[in-house]
């Protein structure tokens, strides 16, 4: 316990930011603890705190009847900043802060693109991480371009409870139908309107029909879909719920599984409804027999709050039963080797304390109520090793949450590293320091027998001295006093013991309170596991919210024994990665070595030829409306502002670490031999036809889920979605002789020829693939590709006066026609990779 001196002196330095993780309960039907939170960056205006109150009110209701009378907002409590001014109705929060917020205000991802949106990096039914509102949006100056505030929080909450996926598709707004004809991509289908391009110069504004893109075959970049004004559909909430009629989910009677939408791709074709209707939620609730009552909302004002460091010698929890109410938003730091079998018995008494439990364990086991105690009131659960790697407790401190501090003021962790010397005395390196930081930079060396020689130069070179060493603590500390200097640091670190351990941990914070900093979140999937199943480490890079890309990302995961596993994560759209490019890294964590607790930590590194920021809107937002069409007229909307992707910020080089805590595995085997793991489902199959060709690219799944190297493919094709999903194996097999899966998270290019297929049979082509593994373990369905058999048409009211391109002849099928026998058969000829194989599809009977 040397350490512990130095340990009560990083508390307060060192508190930095963790990723979200809501308190939510559903009960009776109705949703407790929602906690909404005001960022402090936002001015101070009381009229947004009444206009979350009707927001959420007038949703409450929208939502009970969107759910069949199965759901409703119980009570809300809102997060109000500090820097606001004092009011009698504002009390002080006990669990709740910034860290657990579902829904946030703040400003706009983007200058000027205000629409509402869910931060949502996992699959399909798997809950979201928080809502962002923007105070412009709240204040009512939005609702032309994304509709009454009460509504488009359903929708949002959709997203964020049950995770489902918009109807509509920016990136694909038109399709080719069955009907041959190019069709807006909503749910549902009958939802009525018409494509337009309209554009606006000068201060004078056009409106015209659509043409037909040469090489897409579908309506050009600039067309929009218009709804009607006046529509009778109810479906759905998750395409346009700010249109009148729409007052519900669309389910498997309504839904449009033709359409590129998100939904269809991330939840397999099934509708949001059937998404939401397999929820726990929906499984543990039955619908009201009458109206509930309104939301009841709770006013919060952060203030100052105590932290207290609770060391628990005694290995009993009784400690804990000692907090009494008045903690109320009050920090408790357990320290304690997490063995008393007792702690179950003081968790309702703790959670009522009012104060946030945080638990580190020191030994090798972790009681789940301890970990479990930790979880319902807010806090986190740390596994401090004593492996020079991990760094111990200093990371466990470090990774403590300023949850209700400014960004500007939040510590951030730029270096955390140990290492155990034996024949060789040195420990060199180097930690950058970037323009966003620099602010109260902190150096800290630890030793575990004598203190070393420390050299440390500024990037121009010169030396800092005058370390503060503390020989009782064993440790050496430096603050940089103003701003430190930009570039690459370095230091050089001396033993003067054999064997020795030492370590060094940089923090600094931001600059400028103006320019957000760069920050990493890390967290697991899940706090407890067992074994064989897998488990997600997810790693989030920001610059405010602004996602930050291409970024070299390292996750370091150690067992209690010390054995550790090095994964680099990455944010590719495959494997683990639900989205590509949306600044979150991920990657599977197979490798269980025995039960008990793992530590995770993160490291990010970015490069100025590499790393940059997202300057696209963020996934899964509202729907803008363009317009309405109204009496045959289109009344527009004013466009949103454009984004040039071409003015992307390149980032400077960068470092950071972070801690992800820890989780939990049980069962794990003492020797297990079998491969227990299939690759994993490919998630970014997409097809696309080149003259004569099918070209098909994915990513590759590996042997053991995202790692490794798959035996082969199956590839299967068919002339229906819903076949090739319930019954691949029973779908037109491809010729993949000649394809030999590449190394995972390579990229894979594939290409065959169809010809000789009948337009009056078919209209399309699906494409779906396995992956097998060397053990013969199967992968689950890819999802499904497909490529249209024909160039689709414009709807009368859509065409534009100018020749378009002149379609491919169709060669004349081989069905025979000489008599009806009631099944319409064509040939389907394949050749891939130099096979020709020739099979036929029943694509209809009749009777």
């Amino acid at each position: 316990m040397w350490l512990l001196r130095g340990f009560v002196f990083l508390l307060v330095l060192c508190l930095l930011h963790q990723s979200n993780s809501s308190l939510i309960r559903l009960n009776h039907n109705g949703f407790e603890d929602i906690i909404i939170v005001i960022d402090p960056s936002v001015p101070e205006d009381e009229k947004i705190i009444e206009q979350i109150q009707d927001m959420v009110t007038t949703a409450s209701t929208y939502l009970f009847e969107a759910t069949e009378r199965r759901f409703f907002f119980k009570n809300v409590s809102i997060l109000i900043p500090e820097n606001w001014k004092e009011n009698p109705l504002y009390k002080r929060p006990k669990h709740e802060n910034y860290e657990h917020a579902d829904v946030i205000v703040a400003p706009p991802t983007l200058p000027g693109r205000d629409e509402p949106y869910t931060k949502q990096f996992t699959e399909c039914g798997e809950k979201g991480e928080h809502i962002h509102f923007t105070p412009d949006f709240l204040l009512g100056k939005k609702q032309n371009e994304y509709g009454p505030p009460g509504r488009l929080f359903v929708h949002e909450w959709a997203h964020l409870r049950w995770g489902v996926f918009d109807e509509y598709n920016e990136d694909q707004p038109f399709y080719g139908a069955k009907s041959k004809k190019i069709e807006a991509t909503r749910c549902s289908a009958g939802i009525s309107g018409i494509n337009r391009v309209y554009k606006c110069q000068g201060g004078s504004c056009i409106t015209r029909t659509c043409r037909i893109d040469s090489k897409t075959k579908l309506y050009e970049k600039d067309c929009q879909f218009f709804p009607d004004k006046v529509q009778t559909e109810k479906a759905s909430i998750m395409f346009m719920q700010s249109i009148d009629s729409v007052v519900e989910f669309c389910k498997e009677n309504t839904h449009n599984q033709e359409a590129p939408s998100l939904q269809n791709k991330k939840c397999n074709f099934r509708s949001t409804w059937e998404v939401i209707s397999s929820s726990e939620d929906f499984n543990n609730t039955i619908p009201m027999v009458t109206p509930p009552p309104p939301p009841v909302f709770s006013l919060l004002k952060i203030s100052q709050r105590i932290v207290c460091l609770v060391l628990d010698k005694s290995g009993s929890m009784a400690v804990i039963g000692e907090l009494r109410p008045h903690l109320d938003g009050s920090e408790v730091v357990l320290l304690t080797d997490g063995e008393d079998h007792t702690a179950s018995s003081c968790i309702d008494e703790v959670k009522q304390s009012g104060a946030i439990v945080h638990f580190i364990a020191l030994g090798t086991a972790a009681e789940e109520a301890v970990i479990e105690m930790s979880k319902i009131t807010g806090g986190h659960h740390f596994y401090a090793s004593d492996k020079a790697q991990n760094n111990g407790l200093i990371d466990a401190f470090g990774a403590l949450t300023s949850g209700n501090t400014e960004l500007s003021q939040k510590s951030l962790q730029l270096e955390s590293k140990g290492l155990t010397l034996n024949s060789n005395p040195w420990m060199n390196d180097t930690v950058i320091i970037d323009s966003t930081v620099g602010k109260d930079t902190f150096f800290l060396i630890t030793w575990s027998s004598l203190p070393p020689s420390i050299s440390l130069w500024d990037p121009n070179g010169t030396i800092m001295e005058n370390f503060t060493v503390d020989a009782t603590s064993k440790m050496a500390y430096l603050s940089i006093p103003g701003t430190a200097k930009v570039g690459t640091w370095a230091y050089s670190l001396q033993a003067k013991a054999n064997p020795e351990t030492l370590t060094i941990t940089v923090t600094s914070r931001a600059a400028n309170s103006s320019v957000p900093p760069i920050t990493l979140n890390a967290k697991m999937n899940k706090d407890i596991n067992s074994f064989p199943s897998p488990m997600i480490v997810y790693a989030e890079i920001l610059q405010g919210f602004v996602p930050v890309l291409g970024a070299n990302v390292t996750a370091v995961i150690e067992s209690q024994s010390g054995h550790t596993e090095v994964l680099e994560l990455l944010d590719n759209g495959a494997g683990a990665d639900s989205f590509k490019n949306d600044g979150v890294y991920s990657r599977y964590f197979t490798a269980y070595t025995e039960n008990g607790s793992y530590s995770l930590k993160v490291w990010a590194h970015g490069g100025a030829n590499t790393a940059r920021l997202s300057l696209q809107p963020p996934l899964n937002r509202a729907a803008y409306i363009p317009g309405w069409v109204v009496n045959g007229e289109i009344e527009a909307n004013p466009p949103r502002p454009e984004i040039d992707e071409d003015t992307q910020t390149t980032l400077e080089d960068f470092s950071r670490t972070a801690s992800g805590g820890a989780f939990v595995v049980s069962q794990v085997p003492e020797y297990f031999l079998d491969d227990l793991h299939p690759p994993s489902q490919i998630t970014d199959l997409d097809a696309t036809l080149q003259e004569d060709e099918i070209i098909l690219t994915w990513t590759a799944p590996g042997d053991n889920f995202d790692v490794g190297k798959a035996q082969h493919y199956i590839i299967k094709i068919s002339g229906s979605i819903l076949d090739l999903r319930d019954s691949f194996d029973d779908a037109l097999q491809v010729n993949t002789t000649d394809l030999s899966p590449k190394e995972a998270n390579s990229k894979e290019i594939f290409a065959f020829k169809p010809g000789n297929i009948s337009e009056e049979n078919a209209t399309h082509i699906f494409i779906a693939i396995k992956s097998i593994d060397k053990s013969n373990l199967t992968s689950e369905v890819s999802n499904i590709a497909q490529v249209a058999l024909f160039t689709p048409q414009a709807n009368p009211d859509d065409t534009y006066p100018t020749p378009t391109p002149t379609p491919t002849p169709t060669p004349t099928p081989t069905t025979d026609k000489s008599h009806n026998s009631g099944v319409n058969i064509s040939t389907l000829v394949l050749s891939v990779i130099g096979s020709i194989v020739i099979v036929n599809i029943i694509l209809s009977t009749t009777i």
